[in-house]
């Protein structure tokens, strides 16, 4: 069976679509981030990425594919999603904690992203709950149902669930509002600041 053999100037072809496609959602996710998502044009982000406007719709037709491709590209959490899941079977309290707190703090810690978070939330704009839903509600719900099982198995005190959830990333979003948005210097490295909100927020749950 003969196999078609891609020739060099499709693989190039290829590439450069691709790469173009990159500066766009690079150019798209820094406007966005500054001037929010009804206050940035096509136009700015074409002049930003340094093509036409009419090639900037070629490849994204609308500002929300734009935004929805920035999501796709920069918020991929299938690998902290299942490294959660496999501590939450073993029941690794600690772990579970520190790989959350730890990708949102350090890994993960996209000062682009947060913002984009905050701009979407203040406009009102459907772009939060795009948003939310990809970037934080898998793990908040994965969180609350593993503070709900180790309450079962009296590991932890009674308390509401939902509510343990989101006390715990409460505190990573505010640590992220003080140092990512208003510049705020630790005082700690990222490893000692981590572990300590871990203790302090397991100190609070575990059945004494």
């Amino acid at each position: 069976m003969n196999k078609r053999v891609k020739q060099p100037s499709q693989r190039l072809t290829r590439t450069s679509r691709h790469q173009r496609q990159a500066s766009l959602i690079s150019a798209a996710a820094t406007l966005f981030a500054t001037n929010g998502f009804r206050g940035t044009t096509t136009k700015q982000i074409a002049l930003a990425a340094g093509v036409s406007e009419a090639l900037l719709f070629k490849h994204f037709p609308t500002k929300r594919a734009l935004y929805t491709a920035i999501l796709s590209e920069k918020a991929d959490y299938s690998e902290l999603q299942e490294a959660v899941e496999e501590a939450a079977v073993k029941r690794e309290d600690k772990q579970l904690f520190m790989l959350l707190a730890n990708y949102r703090i350090r890994k993960g810690a996209d000062p682009l992203l947060f913002r984009l978070l905050l701009f979407s939330a203040l406009e009102g704009h459907e772009m939060s709950d795009m948003f939310f839903r990809q970037q934080y509600r898998v793990f908040h719900d994965l969180l609350a149902g593993y503070i709900r099982q180790r309450i079962a198995d009296g590991a932890y005190r009674p308390l509401d669930p939902l509510l343990a959830a989101r006390a715990f990333f409460g505190i990573i979003v505010h640590h992220r509002l003080l140092h990512d948005i208003l510049g705020l210097p630790m005082h700690r490295t990222h490893e000692a600041t981590v572990e300590e909100y871990v203790a302090l927020f397991l100190n609070g749950l575990i059945r004494q």
